[in-house]
């Protein structure tokens, strides 16, 4: 287990734990279980205090966190039959962007996400999760295919944002973004978005321009990241605690304000500490949140996701 840097004192619990088990495996006839017991009980106690009431810099970390779930290990768990479909027929493949042909509890469906990878390797591999101009171009080629034959659209976010290098902003980063963001909008099929780690900007609102869009608990959305905006505003990438603060990213907020529509509890500890119970919790939201446009008409369903954009804004935190 990785530790968060708030999470020090539970590290230290639980490593004494282990220590203890581990002299008892060592020495016959020596039962430290008592002991280890009673910090495990201890730890317990301190995981429920440190999740009770995470401030937004917190989340953030937790949201970052590299064992948490991934858009892949979420594919492999909720769906099958999963096709993989390469290539934006323009200009490549974009590796941070999975997508393909499925079926989401036997129902034929187009999967899209964003992949961050899980080490070293898979991480240069993925991009970290930014995705270029072809990896957005892949995606409306992929929403194009499920209007074309009615299959609702499932999508995954999880990204720090696009990617701003310069091949990229050459390829025309910002006008594959906008017609990402245009496609979701325009086809006829129910479109259900879940952010499972980091919802970074126009990255994320490319995939996330929903009929209804859900977050984990424990996970972020905003149009910058907390240093970027500090960076910005206060000329200091220190002050990304009070930055997290300000741009209420955290999903109870953006819930109050009515941009996203439901919060899907995490594990006590966050997803990265039972991933098979954070992917079925965001199984059982999606089939509710698809259940929902069983029935209705394109029209309705354009209607809907239009009307849901129009109202953002109409609401205040108090």
């Amino acid at each position: 287990m990785t530790y968060l840097e708030f999470e020090k004192p539970l590290a230290d619990l639980e490593g004494k734990a282990e220590e203890l088990r581990a002299l008892a495996r060592k020495g016959e006839g020596v039962d430290l279980e008592k002991e280890a017991a009673a910090l495990d009980e201890k730890a317990a106690d301190l995981l429920r205090d440190l999740y009770k009431q995470l401030d937004p810099w917190r989340k953030t970390q937790v949201a970052r966190h590299p064992e948490r779930p991934h858009c892949s290990e979420y594919i492999a768990r909720l769906f099958s039959e999963y096709t993989p479909l390469a290539g934006d027929r323009a200009f490549g493949e974009d590796h941070a962007v999975m997508g393909g042909l499925a079926r989401f509890r036997d129902q034929p469906c187009v999967v899209i996400g964003h992949e961050k990878g899980n080490d070293t390797r898979t991480r240069l591999e993925h991009n970290f999760g930014m995705a270029r101009p072809e990896g957005y171009r892949k995606a409306i080629r992929l929403m194009d295919l499920a209007d074309r034959f009615r299959l609702p659209v499932i999508t995954l976010v999880d990204t720090p944002g696009a990617y701003p290098g310069k091949g990229a902003e050459e390829r025309g980063q910002s006008e594959a973004i906008a017609r990402s963001t245009e496609k979701c909008l325009q086809i006829g099929v129910p479109i259900v978005s879940v952010v499972i780690g980091e919802g970074g900007s126009g990255g994320a609102v490319a995939f996330a321009t929903a009929n209804r869009i859900a977050m984990l608990e424990h996970s972020i959305y905003s149009v910058i990241s907390p240093e970027g905006c500090a960076s910005i505003l206060w000329k200091d990438a220190e002050k990304m605690r009070e930055a997290a603060h300000a741009l209420k990213l955290t999903a109870q907020d953006l819930k109050k304000l009515d941009v996203i529509d439901r919060i899907i509890p995490e594990p006590l500890g966050g997803a990265q500490r039972a991933p098979a119970d954070a992917i079925a919790a965001v199984g059982d939201a999606v089939s509710e949140m698809l259940a929902e446009f069983e029935g209705k008409k394109p029209a309705e369903i354009i209607k809907d996701r239009r009307q849901k954009f129009l109202n953002m804004g109409s609401k205040a935190l108090a």
